[in-house]
C-alpha cells in the first residue's frame, strides 16, 4: 500500500502490480507478465509478473516504477462501512 492505495504485492512466486489500465495491453507484452485473475476474474489495471522475469534489479525496479507512477493518479478504493 502506498498513499492508502494498492500498489504492489507478493503472491506465491509472483509480483502483483497495479498499473494504469491504459498501459495494460503494453504491459501484457512484457516477459513474465500475466493477467491478474486472483478472484477468478481478470482485473484490468492489475497484473502478475512471474518471479523468473524479475531476475535483475533493473527488471524489478521497472515494475515498481510502473506501480508508483500510477499510484500518484489512482483513486483509492472506497472503504466498506
Amino acid at each position: 500500500m502506498v498513499n492508502d492505495k494498492m500498489c504492489v504485492g507478493v503472491e506465491q512466486q509472483r509480483l502483483m502490480v497495479r498499473l494504469d489500465p491504459a498501459k495494460y495491453e503494453e504491459a501484457m507484452k512484457k516477459d513474465g507478465c500475466k493477467p491478474m485473475d486472483f478472484t477468478g476474474k481478470v482485473m484490468k489495471g492489475f497484473v502478475f509478473v512471474d518471479i523468473d522475469a524479475l531476475n535483475t534489479k533493473m527488471k524489478l525496479e521497472y515494475w515498481i516504477k510502473i506501480a508508483l507512477d500510477y499510484n500518484k493518479i489512482a483513486e483509492a478504493t472506497k472503504k466498506k462501512k
